[in-house]
């Protein structure tokens, strides 16, 4: 299983020790950039989810590219 913390980073190193120090626990560290565009693909999923139940219109493709 994986999971992916949001931990402040006055608290992250005590946290990172501990788990660490749990043998059966892999840790690695993410970049800043990782971090957000990891959180942007996620959020784009959600909003496709969201297409695909009727639940929000998308736009079309001469929208999206006069958006660029």
């Amino acid at each position: 299983m994986k999971i992916l913390l949001d931990i402040p980073d006055s608290k992250a190193s005590s946290l990172l020790e501990v788990l660490k120090s749990i043998s059966y626990v892999r840790t690695k560290t993410l970049t800043e950039e990782k971090a957000t565009l990891m959180t942007e693909i996620k959020d784009a999923v959600e909003e496709m989810k969201l297409v695909k139940a009727g639940k929000k219109k998308a736009n079309d493709a001469e929208t999206f590219l006069n958006g660029l």
